[in-house]
């Protein structure tokens, strides 16, 4: 198989599926919601991927208002902050991640989640947090919308062409 050449100035980097494995976590606390909620777990898990919670929680349960889906991300989101259980680095990661470092390429973390929970998280499977984040304090408007990464190749100083963004997230 050939291999293909990408050219970028600057890598947007994921964190959840990409960077760091946080399934366990994720699995336990999104769970115990649903199960609270009256629904199905596994349905409930092919949703809450790649999108803040508030906004799976929306389309969830589209009906409910959405303050009430704010007040329970904060709370799921301050158990997930607390509850590491589990969260390892994805094979290859930090070497991959020293290796831009080596390069001297410019790179972002882009994640839905916030300050304190993407802290964690990358301190738990003993990443390094780049130089440039944007978290879910940054955005107005959740991934799938592109804000985060456009302002992450802004903050980068290069344009979005510019930019090869690493994703897991079918959303």
């Amino acid at each position: 198989m050939p291999a293909t050449v990408l050219t970028a100035r600057a890598l947007l980097l994921d964190m959840d599926g990409t960077l760091v494995n946080s399934d366990a976590v994720v699995e336990r606390i999104w769970r115990r919601w649903a199960e609270r909620h009256g629904l199905d777990g596994d349905e409930v898990m092919k949703v809450v991927h790649g999108r803040q919670g508030y906004a799976s929680m929306a389309l969830l349960l589209p009906d409910r208002p959405m303050e009430q889906n704010h007040a329970d991300n904060a709370r799921m989101l301050a158990e997930e902050t607390a509850d590491v259980a589990g969260v390892v680095p994805i094979p290859g990661a930090p070497e991959f991640l020293a290796s831009l470092r080596g390069l001297g390429l410019a790179y972002a973390l882009v994640t839905s989640a916030d300050v304190p929970l993407s802290t964690a998280r990358m301190a738990a499977a003993g990443l390094a947090l780049p130089e440039v984040r944007v978290t879910a304090e940054s955005v107005g408007a959740s991934k799938p919308d592109p804000e985060g990464f456009l302002k992450a190749a802004a903050e980068l100083g290069v344009a979005p062409e510019e930019c090869v963004v690493f994703e897991d997230s079918g959303a």
